[in-house]
């Protein structure tokens, strides 16, 4: 009897590239916050310079073009609704203004996910944001990104999580 032989998976390389789609939407705002940068200058330079391309000797994996410029621009339309709710899930006394601004840009864009992303399931998205925020901070501030967007998920996504 041969052994099966199983298919490689499609949805792999997608989620790699919807990984590689997230952390950029990370750094392009963070870099919108931090350089006060527009948001066309943001989509030129990442998908002429980041996606997908080598930089300072990285080789940055290619992303769903697609996905970060619906994080990136869904967060820059919705980020004076999406702040109150992100401050809400915060520790009081500690506002998303005094958060660094990496984290801000986190929480900013696992937020807009949860809400507009039903095509991804709720934990994912909590999971794969505290994997982007691994690669920028300490441990113990991807503890506060885990439950911040945790709380969040229950809000927007109150039947996914009900269910365990």
């Amino acid at each position: 009897m041969m052994a099966e032989k199983k298919p490689a998976k499609a949805t792999d390389k997608k989620a790699n590239r919807r990984g590689a789609a997230r952390l950029a939407a990370v750094q392009a705002l963070y870099q919108m916050d931090i350089a006060g940068a527009g948001i066309n200058d943001i989509f030129a330079e990442f998908e002429s310079h980041w996606l997908g391309n080598e930089v300072e000797g990285d080789k940055y994996l290619p992303a769903e073009a697609a996905f970060f410029r619906d994080v990136v621009s869904g967060v820059v339309r919705d980020q004076a609704r999406l702040d109150p709710l992100i401050d809400d899930a915060l520790q009081k006394g500690w506002p998303l203004k005094r958060i660094d601004a990496i984290l801000r840009a986190v929480l900013r864009a696992g937020s807009y996910e949860l809400e507009h992303r039903r095509d991804v399931p709720g934990r994912v998205v909590v999971s794969e944001y505290v994997d982007v925020a691994h690669a920028f901070v300490e441990k113990d501030e991807t503890g506060m990104v885990n439950a911040v967007l945790d709380q969040i998920a229950r809000q927007f996504r109150a039947d996914e999580f009900a269910r365990g």
